[in-house]
């Protein structure tokens, strides 16, 4: 019986788990992986920490290989994602394209 005590679930609720998952400090760690992540805005990161796009370019520039950091910057320069007015504004270019009409 105590075999089944410790194999007890620890919660109710079923837990996702996530690649990346967000790190705990509001460091440089949680600095790079807002910058990786898609659905984060360079705006909430100044936001949270403070630090300008130029500053978390420095830090990134800092912290990954060469390689790593041509590929996000690449990455963030080809994408809207990162700005929340380019963001808002490729959001109502799609919804202009998508109409109601058109669904139904």
């Amino acid at each position: 019986m105590t075999i089944y005590k410790s194999m007890k679930k620890k919660s109710s609720f079923p837990q996702t788990k996530v690649k990346n998952p967000e790190p705990i400090n509001k460091g440089s760690n949680w600095i790079i992986w807002a910058a990786w992540a898609d659905r984060i805005t360079f705006e909430e990161i100044k936001e949270k920490t403070g630090k300008s796009e130029s500053d978390v370019i420095k830090i990134m520039r800092k912290n990954l290989k060469p390689g790593s950091f041509r590929l996000w910057r690449k990455r963030v320069h080809n994408t809207s994602i990162k700005h929340r007015k380019k963001f808002k504004l490729a959001r109502k270019k799609l919804r202009e394209k998508i109409k109601i009409s058109d669904i139904y």
